[in-house]
């Protein structure tokens, strides 16, 4: 469905309303109005592009292309739909304005769905409203639509007659209404003090506020998508900030933008080994023969100044002398003496094999932005500056524990019925790869006061907390009574496999609070629940600027069972097949217990909530492993 529906976000307006500042640029929960938008529309559909009458480059560097209107004088909404269906590059076109960030995670299929159930050419959004005499009326939401390309002609000819009513262009089509009944997923932001009030809300929201934003939130039957986005909302970033040695700084957050003091490169400098000269002495018909004067190295001063039918010899990295603007690689000469080298005709042109002062960084310009996590290259890359040390988020601290009174710990004899706990080493290793602070509070009993004597001394030293254990339908009463009396937690089930049963919230103990992050037992479960939302939710702690889950497309080397409804996360091999194409294969039996699959794995077979039976040959998402597990 997505592969067919292009997005267009509508950000043309001129911010009357907003103290003359575009909407979709206004700051808004540590991004933009547009960016929050763009991040909501982007897993629905193909591509988004923004529809913007000015700062052109602001809303670019969104990562977005770009439209303004084709009809001048900031004609509204409308002209913006013009210019999006003139230029979308799939048949239909779902639209969203800049200043709606809450909208809905199923907009573009619920619309699309209507569109071809009814065959109509537009599919508006609506919802169900109060008046002030109390009486309910279902509100139309125009800029909420998914329309046909082939639609375009109406709303040219609805255009010429001057008119540019949202709601008055698709009198003459076929048009599906489709009832949301969540209306505040399509609230609008309209003035500095809604977005202050919003802000304000964002700061401290409960969990239930986060979840009624979405539509049809049911916690005994919530997709992989929604419990993300849940999550996603209600953490908030921790705050402090420490400066680190270079050396001490990989695998860290950066804190804030680390600008460059100088300029990268210096001075302008050669590329190549050769010989540096003015390029307007380069003939057109005939060979140019130049004098040697002397030679430029790397990292040493010269005062050498080249002039009419002069040439410096000059290494890699060295100086361009003055006058100088081209470099003639030494292996493009076409003759070359200890005094003399002549270029034949158009062997270079002016300007060539010449680094400019400044190229790679200019001094004042950000080298690395606030939020990425230090790489080896970027270490190299701050070094190259001349600092010796960066601003970094603290460490974020991690307390985790097991619960079960069948497990043992390594060293201690198993008993019948027992097994050893596998959990907290795999929880370790995943959490020492994000570079936490680790917490190891062991096994905890299977009682009341034992859990909550647990958990209120994680909450205390810890700012997430992670158990396995505890939270599966046949659990202990007490885990859900213990959990919801320390703070604001939600037990789910979710649409997946393994690890259908969770818990999340916040908890609370004198004075600390702690997100609470609740996973199955079974090890395989423990994992897969810890990836897909236990780890990005640490890293959006960390003030990472993550990226979602990169997948990429390849061939199953085998059929694969699958129940359409529910998301399925099997272990698999990924390999080069005689032909050489990439094609995976699963790691046999897939059994949330079999922790076996996931130490043979080196990716995940990610089937999506949609998808049925995979055949020998179709095409799967898979995640691979490494730096991952």
């Amino acid at each position: 469905m997505e592969h067919s529906i292009s997005a267009l976000i509508l950000a043309g307006g001129r911010g009357t309303r907003m103290g003359r500042v575009d909407k979709g640029l206004q700051p808004f929960r540590g991004g933009t109005l547009a960016s929050h938008v763009l991040q909501r529309l982007a897993p629905q559909v193909a591509s988004v592009t923004i529809n913007a009458n000015r700062n052109l480059g602001a809303y670019s560097a969104l990562g977005a292309e770009v439209l303004p209107d084709e009809l001048e004088g900031y004609e509204g909404p409308l002209a913006g739909l013009q210019t999006g269906l003139r230029h979308c590059a799939t048949d239909l076109l779902l639209t969203a304005p800049c200043d709606s960030p809450f909208l809905p995670p199923d907009l573009a299929q619920r619309l699309y769905d209507a569109l071809n159930a009814q065959g109509a050419d537009l599919a508006v959004a609506s919802t169900l409203e109060t008046g002030e005499d109390g009486k309910t009326r279902t509100q139309l939401h125009p800029v909420f639509c998914l329309v046909r390309k082939s639609a375009l002609p109406a709303l040219d000819d609805y255009l010429q007659t001057g008119s540019r009513k949202m709601d008055g262009w698709y009198k003459s089509i076929k048009v599906a209404e489709v009832l949301f009944n969540d209306a505040a997923a399509f609230r609008n932001i309209n003035t500095l003090t809604e977005l202050q009030n919003e802000e304000d809300a964002a700061a401290n929201p409960s969990l239930k506020d986060v979840a009624s934003c979405l539509s049809g939130y049911d916690p005994d039957a919530l997709p992989v998508r929604n419990a993300q986005r849940i999550i996603r909302d209600f953490i908030q970033p921790v705050r402090g900030i420490e400066k680190v040695a270079l050396r001490s700084a990989l695998e860290r957050v950066l804190a804030a933008d680390v600008i460059s003091p100088i300029n990268v490169p210096a001075h302008d400098n050669s590329a190549m080994d050769g010989f540096a000269f003015a390029g307007a002495q380069l003939k057109a018909d005939g060979n140019t023969t130049l004098k040697v004067i002397g030679t430029a190295y790397a990292g040493r001063p010269s005062a050498l100044k080249p002039g009419p039918g002069e040439c410096v010899r000059i290494m890699t990295g060295g100086v361009m002398p003055d006058g100088c603007d081209t470099v003639l690689p030494q292996e493009l000469a076409a003759d070359l003496s200890d005094v003399a080298v002549t270029i034949a005709p158009n062997t270079v042109r002016t300007g060539d094999n010449r680094r400019f002062k400044g190229e790679d960084l200019g001094a004042g310009t950000p080298a690395l932005r606030k939020g990425k996590v230090l790489r080896p290259a970027d270490l190299g890359l701050v070094a190259s500056l001349g600092l010796a040390e960066v601003p970094v988020q603290r460490r974020l601290r991690v307390a985790f524990f097991s619960t079960g009174d069948e497990l043992r710990s390594i060293g201690e004899p198993l008993a019948e019925g027992c097994v050893y706990d596998s959990n907290r080493y795999t929880l370790f290793g995943m959490l020492q790869r994000l570079g936490c602070d680790i917490v190891d509070m062991g096994i905890v009993k299977d009682d009341a006061a034992s859990l909550e004597e647990a958990l209120r001394t994680a909450c205390e030293c810890a700012d997430a907390v992670i158990t396995s254990g505890g939270v599966s339908v046949g659990a202990a009463d007490y885990t859900k009574q213990v959990m919801a009396t320390l703070g604001d937690v939600h037990f789910w089930k979710i649409g997946m496999r393994p690890g259908r049963p969770m818990a999340f919230g916040r908890i609370r103990s004198n004075g600390h609070s702690a997100y609470l992050f609740g996973l199955p037992g079974n090890p395989v479960a423990v994992m897969v629940t810890f990836y897909f939302f236990a780890r990005h939710a640490l890293l959006h702690m960390m003030g990472a600027d993550s990226p979602g889950d990169q997948m990429l497309r390849v061939r199953s080397a085998q059929p694969i069972r699958k129940k359409p409804g529910r998301t399925e996360y099997q272990r698999g091999i990924l390999a080069t097949a005689l032909d050489g194409s990439r094609e995976v294969r699963i790691t046999g039996s897939q059994g949330s217990g079999i922790l076996r699959s996931m130490s043979e794995a080196n990716c995940m077979v990610v089937l999506h909530d949609e998808q049925g039976n995979v055949a020998e040959g179709d095409l799967v998402d898979i995640i691979v492993f490494d730096g991952l597990v």
